[in-house]
């Protein structure tokens, strides 16, 4: 109460020069004394107030954003709020950092409210439930990686009613998924990433009907995946790995015609794979690393065309490596290691165009390699063969300069003169050398990653939102 009376007494002093007679617009009094009540309950910086008694005006504050009244142009709404460490000239949060439910609730005409890496272990914050209210004009709400954030999402979290982006990665939440969430039908992106949230899947998720983004990955979620989830018609990213997931992956998910990304990887799906999944005809990125599979690979790959990364690692396949890759055009990076798979390997895929990364070591293949040396080349350290008992490879076909493939000459090949014998991963030399990784964040908003000179993916912000983690993750294995 007397921190509230005092920021009153201080908002008096500054009324004068923020409702000046020359109209000029000011932020109405009960808002910027919620404002400061928030900020001050967040930064370390006590002389917030003095410093910038016109935070949307005269002394702007990086973070804050206002809007003209729709009815009275003289009045400016605080609509957007972001604090945290990536805010340039913002001072840190301080170690005690809190929410100030009551300044919440009177800054009624906020938009968006975002804060990064400001709650941090071990001072252990949760969300007020009373933040959650009718009123509210909240339309992003994003909380990224404050380690002291947690206990469940509250319930309330339904009367957002406008809300289209709901972020709360890398925190430290539990508990179950509420199953409300499902009211919330403006809702285009939900990413409940890398916390602890444990129990099943709701079952009212079909309810978010304008979802464009779904992001559960890295938690404790088990259970089934909801057949529901088939009917989000607008879905272009799933990204439910590192959990705990069981059982088969329904039928119903080939209804998702706009998918772009699917990842189910590192859970505990069994197989095999419904052939309805052939509907997902934009699909880019298909993983399903480490899953019980137990199946031989997919037919209904064939018909997905827009392929550029398939990862169907450690997943027990069995059978042979169908021919049909080969149409894949698109394809970039294919990853079969750590299976059961048997047969040649089809030479068919050394003549893909765009392939950068080619991974089947750990598996039972037999007979001899027929790439030719410019693919073999191309791929460096990408292609990883090894641990295939049964493969042999021609030593005069691919010269010591470009020689990447760890197996045994077949018999009656000639073995190259000065050559170790060894053929280990890493025959490369100087300028021809394609594995190293360089990662260029020129800034904290776009990089770029390499594999090379010949595999790069240029990102910014909305890239990585719809782009798994896991996708870098497997086409940067071989500069291990």
């Amino acid at each position: 109460m007397a921190a509230g009376t005092l920021l009153f007494f201080l908002l008096l002093s500054l009324l004068p020069h923020s409702l000046s007679d020359n109209h000029s617009p000011a932020i109405p009094a009960n808002e910027l004394v919620a404002l400061l009540e928030l900020v001050g309950g967040l930064l370390t910086d006590h002389g917030w107030a003095e410093l910038h008694p016109h935070p949307c005006t005269d002394t702007p504050w990086p973070g804050i954003q206002c809007e003209a009244d729709g009815i009275n142009a003289d009045v400016l709404h605080v609509t957007g709020i972001h604090v945290g460490v990536d805010v340039s000239s913002s001072p840190p949060c301080k170690p005690s950092a809190f929410l100030s439910p009551s300044a919440l609730l009177h800054l009624s005409f906020l938009k968006s409210f975002s804060l990064f890496g400001c709650f941090l272990y071990p001072n252990n914050v949760s969300l007020p439930a009373s933040f959650f209210n009718n009123s509210s004009s909240l339309e992003q709400l994003i909380l990224d990686s404050n380690t002291g954030l947690v206990g469940e999402i509250p319930c309330s979290v339904s009367n957002l009613k406008r809300l289209r982006v709901l972020c709360l990665s890398q925190n430290a939440f539990h508990g179950k998924i509420p199953p409300e969430i499902g009211s919330l039908e403006s809702l285009q992106e939900l990413d409940l990433s890398c916390n602890r949230f444990h129990g099943q899947i709701p079952d009212e998720i079909s309810g978010l009907s304008s979802l464009l983004i779904a992001d559960f990955s890295s938690n404790e979620l088990q259970g089934e995946l909801p057949a529901s989830i088939g009917s989000l018609h607008s879905l272009q990213k799933i990204d439910f790995s590192f959990n705990s997931l069981s059982g088969t992956v329904p039928p119903e998910l080939g209804e998702l015609k706009r998918l772009v990304l699917l990842d189910f990887s590192h859970n505990d799906l069994t197989g095999p794979l419904p052939a309805a999944l052939s509907g997902l005809i934009e699909l880019e990125y298909f993983l399903m690393e480490s899953n019980p599979l137990n199946s031989s690979i997919p037919l209904f790959l064939a018909e997905l065309k827009k392929l550029q990364v398939v990862g169907i690692s450690d997943c027990g396949l069995l059978g042979s490596i169908p021919s049909f890759f080969a149409s894949l055009v698109s394809l970039n990076a294919l990853s079969l290691d750590g299976n059961r798979l048997n047969g040649s390997v089809p030479e068919s895929l050394g003549l893909l165009p765009n392939l950068g990364l080619l991974n089947l070591s750990q598996n039972q293949l037999s007979g001899e390699i027929g790439f030719s040396e410019e693919f073999v080349r191309k791929l460096g350290k990408r292609l990883d063969v090894r641990d295939n008992r049964g493969l042999c490879s021609s030593s005069h076909k691919y010269h010591e300069d470009s020689y990447n493939l760890e197996c045994p000459p077949c018999l009656g090949s000639t073995i190259n003169n000065g050559s170790n014998g060894s053929n280990s991963m890493g025959g490369n030399n100087g300028e021809e050398e394609t594995s190293d990784i360089g990662i260029n964040p020129s800034s904290n908003i776009n990089g770029v990653a390499c594999l090379g000179q010949e595999f790069c993916f240029q990102f910014g912000p909305s890239f990585l939102r719809l782009l798994s983690f896991q996708v870098f993750a497997m086409v940067m294995t071989f500069a291990v």
